[in-house]
C-alpha cells in the first residue's frame, strides 16, 4: 500500500545529506516551508547548496538556516530585503556565495530540471554581468543566453491539502515554485494542513501529482506575517 504520510518532519527529512541541493519554495512570506527548514536546521545537513526566490527575511526560516552556518551558497533572484541582514552580514564576511538568476530564469531552469531539458536559450541577462561567460546565440535577429537546468537533491515545498499518495492542492500564492520544485527534485518533501482520504481530490484540481513528491507531513495552520490565516478573535 502506497502511504507517503510521514509522522513527523524530522521522519521526513532523515537521510539529507552534507553538500545536498535543495529547493525551498516561498514567494515573499507565502508558501515558505517553515517547519521543514527549521527541521532542516535540527537534522544538521551542512555544506548545502539552497535555491529560493530570495534569501531570507528576519531571523526565521532561510534566514535562520543562514545563520546557523549550514549554506554553502545560495541561488537566488532577490537576496536582498529590508530585512535580509543574515544574508548581508554573511555575503559581506566572504561566508557564503551567491548566484543571482533573474526570476523567470530561476523559475524556467528548475522547470527545465524537471522537464528533462538539457539547456535552454533565454534573452534574459545577454550583454549584462549576469551573462558571465556562458555560450550565446542570436536566434531572429536576437541575442540570447544560453541557461542550464537546476536540479535539486531534495524540493522542501508548502502545499495546502494532500492525500496518502502524495497528490497535492495548493493555496492562492502559496503555490509559486512548489510544483515546479516537486519535479526537478530526486525527493520532494512537502508540509499539508489537511491531509484527505484518496479521491477526496478532485483530479482536476491536483497541482502536484504523487508521482513527484516523496513524503507529505502535517502542521498545524498559523498566522503569517502577511496575515494568511488569521488567528481566532
Amino acid at each position: 500500500m502506497i502511504n507517503k504520510i510521514a509522522q513527523s518532519v524530522a521522519d521526513a527529512l532523515a537521510g539529507i545529506q552534507d553538500g545536498a541541493t535543495v529547493l525551498i519554495g516561498g514567494f515573499g512570506t507565502a508558501g515558505i516551508p517553515n517547519e521543514l527548514i527549521d527541521g532542516l536546521i535540527a537534522q544538521g545537513a551542512k555544506d548545502l547548496t539552497v535555491v529560493n526566490n530570495n534569501a531570507g527575511n528576519a531571523d526565521v526560516g532561510l534566514a535562520a538556516l543562514l545563520q546557523a552556518g549550514r549554506v554553502r551558497k545560495i541561488i537566488c533572484s532577490f537576496p536582498r530585503q529590508a530585512d535580509s541582514h543574515v544574508f548581508d552580514g554573511l555575503y559581506r564576511a566572504g561566508k557564503l556565495e551567491l548566484e543571482l538568476v533573474p526570476q523567470g530564469n530561476l523559475a524556467e531552469r528548475i522547470r527545465a530540471a524537471g522537464a528533462g531539458i538539457g539547456a535552454f536559450f533565454c534573452p534574459t541577462g545577454f550583454g549584462t554581468e549576469l551573462a558571465g561567460d556562458r555560450e550565446t546565440r542570436e536566434i531572429d535577429g536576437k541575442q540570447y543566453v544560453l541557461e542550464y537546468p537546476i536540479h535539486g537533491d531534495v524540493a522542501l515545498i508548502k502545499a495546502e491539502a494532500g492525500d496518502r499518495w502524495g497528490n497535492l492542492v495548493y493555496r492562492k500564492a502559496a503555490r509559486n515554485f512548489g510544483p515546479v520544485m516537486a519535479m526537478a527534485a530526486r525527493r520532494t518533501i512537502a508540509t499539508v494542513h489537511d491531509i484527505v482520504e484518496l479521491g477526496a481530490l478532485d483530479p482536476e484540481t491536483i497541482v502536484t501529482p504523487g508521482i513527484f513528491v516523496s513524503q507529505i507531513v502535517r502542521i498545524d495552520r498559523v498566522a503569517t506575517q502577511a496575515g494568511g490565516f488569521k488567528k481566532a478573535a
